[in-house]
């Protein structure tokens, strides 16, 4: 497969956001959709657009619920080129009447996450949006803990009907090895005729980036990164690695670089992502990363006992 083919998402802001309650400054989020922009990354996710009866605005930042005069102050005047503005919705926690017509919105791609039990609010999410003029993905969490004749029915349904450019093999809880992943990403081809397969990692084992060439190697055609792995726990496949590696020349690296060093590395000195041990362990024991990430936030002098960790965990 020729690399330039594939569709770049970078996530950075959205991903990223469920470590500080999606409370960027307007200043970093407009510095990360213009470095995006002038690297000709296809799309940029800017944060979810969850409901506010199930998250209380009070607690959470603007990148939760992206309503449009946000969306607005962080990409106007910015030269998109031929990028384009994604969010999220997860199934479960959205009102997809929030969505305004895709006329009188900045927002060109509603991302659905589902889990496979969601699947029918998934479907009706996507539908609604593509009716309101919208492109659509949908993302599959928690592949790893998939029942696969439920995972197979619902790719059908998927397939018959929705309109989603493509569907995602999302590894929340960054379990996944090689030889899974080239399984599923086998089983949503045979199952998906006029959907591309997308793919997006978390790093628990240090295979984010691995896994996601893999991915692309075999023929996955959307990829997902955040800037220097910026994500949930463990992070993400870095998009700079991403870009490295598709060897595409419309792509620039050097404005993410730029973006990497000014605005993303300052904030490590208020949050902690990327490759720990407790992520590693809920990792390999295909677990939610949400133990070790309470782990990592209480500090004290039990943060690097691993042992009492482990122990925790694997009851």
């Amino acid at each position: 497969m020729e690399r330039a083919k594939v569709t770049v998402v970078d996530c950075t802001i959205r991903d990223g956001g469920l470590m500080n309650d999606s409370k960027f400054d307007v200043e970093t989020v407009r510095a990360v959709f213009q470095a995006c922009c002038r690297a000709g990354v296809d799309y940029c996710e800017l944060g979810y657009r969850n409901s506010k009866e199930m998250f209380d605005p009070a607690q959470y930042g603007l990148w939760r619920f992206c309503d449009e005069e946000h969306m607005r102050r962080a990409t106007d005047g910015i030269d998109r080129g031929h990028t384009k503005v994604a969010v999220m919705m997860d199934a479960h926690k959205c009102n997809p009447e929030d969505l305004l017509p895709k006329k009188d919105s900045v927002i060109d791609l509603v991302r659905v996450a589902t889990y496979v039990k969601d699947k029918n609010m998934a479907i009706r999410t996507a539908k609604h949006a593509h009716e309101l003029g919208y492109e659509t993905t949908i993302n599959i969490m928690a592949i790893s803990h998939a029942h696969m004749p439920d995972l197979e029915v619902m790719l059908d349904e998927l397939e018959a009907e929705t309109n989603a450019k493509a569907v995602y093999i999302v590894d929340s809880f960054g379990a996944l090895y090689m030889d899974q992943l080239h399984f599923l990403v086998s089983k949503y081809q045979m199952h998906l005729k006029t959907k591309a397969t997308g793919v997006h990692f978390h790093n628990n084992q240090q295979l984010g980036f691995a896994n996601t060439m893999e991915g692309i190697i075999h023929d996955a055609t959307w990829a997902d990164g955040t800037l220097n792995g910026l994500g949930r726990g463990a992070g993400n496949c870095p998009l700079e690695l991403l870009i490295s590696f598709l060897k595409n020349p419309d792509l620039d690296i050097l404005p993410i670089l730029d973006c990497i060093g000014k605005h993303i590395i300052p904030l490590k000195e208020t949050i902690e992502w990327g490759y720990h041990v407790p992520y590693m362990i809920t990792g390999t024991l295909n677990q939610h990363p949400k133990p070790a990430m309470e782990w990592m936030e209480k500090g004290g002098p039990d943060k690097h006992d691993y042992l009492k960790f482990y122990a925790q965990v694997d009851e």
